[in-house]
């Protein structure tokens, strides 16, 4: 009989006339494996939640048939259902026990697989339910992080310049447009090539290229992580330096870059030779200016170092725009040729 009860309802146990173990099935078994169940009082391991008051074996003797709510003694204190019915012997008592719906947190905690449940069991569905549901949050979970994942790299793509890695003119001015926003100071600088042209012309495309990346590498390496590196045209660059602390250190910073330019560039037994022209501005959030503005106030900087002779820097004054203004063709400001 007990052999027949343990395949039927391994969650069950045997009580005796005075209400203590003396059979346990399987699985409960797994529920305190470090303790014996046998020889213990059933109310010593199980807390009687509902119905409330019954202290003795008599009282549950009285409520057989009724739903039974429980709760393990000792940790972790899993809640569990149960329904007594008459034993085969004198006083016995017979408890078939469920989990109910915290079966997924139980077979987690104890360790149980489908042997440990009746064959026909409707536990055994809703842990299969329970296992298909998981794979299937698994594979949609991994999907929006390759999803993720794909739109992070069309997002970072769509503002890098593929040739040197840096930021593109749409990265620029997606960061003007964040400063400007957070009414933050910073400082800009147009950067120009001198002699970039005579690097293509004589040299080819590919030593143009080249000399493009090695730029690119110098101006990364003399700035800041916080700092933004970006190729906004052929040979046209802008470097946007958050919370600059004034015109000397942006000066240092373009000295450094310009003199690291201005080093032979060796590219397949020739050498490229090119230096540097910037104008540098510095945007003051009270000043009211817009981002288009400050960008024209480094323009005209820009204009003052390669007139002045190129490999430069010069950092902007209202007295430079009334100079390139004095110095402008009656079609416009005057242009330099950016070689």
């Amino acid at each position: 009989m007990q052999e027949t009860m343990d395949i039927l309802c391994p969650m069950h146990v045997v009580l005796s006339r005075t209400g203590h173990v003396i059979h346990a099935g399987p699985t409960v078994q797994k529920l305190r494996p470090g303790t014996a169940m046998m020889g213990r009082r059933f109310l010593e391991i199980f807390d009687l939640k509902r119905p409330r008051a019954i202290t003795n074996m008599d009282g549950l003797r009285s409520i057989a048939g009724t739903k039974l709510h429980l709760q393990l003694r000792d940790a972790p204190n899993t809640e569990i259902k149960g329904v007594l019915v008459p034993g085969p012997g004198d006083g016995e008592c017979i408890v078939n026990l469920s989990f109910g719906i915290s079966v997924v947190d139980a077979v987690t905690e104890y360790a149980l697989t489908s042997a440990d449940f009746a064959a026909t069991d409707l536990t055994i569905e809703m842990l299969y339910l329970v296992e298909a549901k998981s794979a299937a949050m698994d594979a949609s979970r991994k999907l929006n992080l390759r999803l993720q994942g794909a739109m992070i790299a069309a997002e970072e793509q769509a503002f890098t310049d593929t040739l040197t890695g840096l930021k593109n003119r749409r990265a620029m001015d997606h960061v003007l447009a964040r400063h400007a926003q957070w009414e933050t100071r910073f400082g800009l600088m147009q950067v120009d090539l001198d002699w970039f042209k005579a690097v293509n012309d004589t040299l080819g495309h590919a030593a143009g290229d080249h000399v493009l990346q090695t730029v690119a590498r110098v101006m990364v390496e003399e700035t800041r992580e916080t700092d933004t590196v970006c190729r906004v045209g052929g040979d046209e660059f802008v470097i946007i330096l958050p919370y600059a602390k004034g015109s000397d250190a942006m000066e240092s910073i373009a000295l450094r870059i310009i003199e690291r330019l201005t080093r032979p560039i060796p590219f397949q037994g020739e050498i490229c030779q090119i230096s540097a022209s910037i104008g540098t501005a510095i945007y003051e959030p009270e000043s009211g200016e817009t981002m288009a503005q400050v960008l024209d106030n480094a323009d005209v900087a820009l204009y003052a170092s390669k007139h002045g002779g190129r490999g430069r820097q010069t950092v902007y004054t209202e007295a430079l725009r009334t100079q390139a203004q004095n110095l402008a063709p009656p079609t416009g400001r005057p242009t330099v040729d950016s070689d």
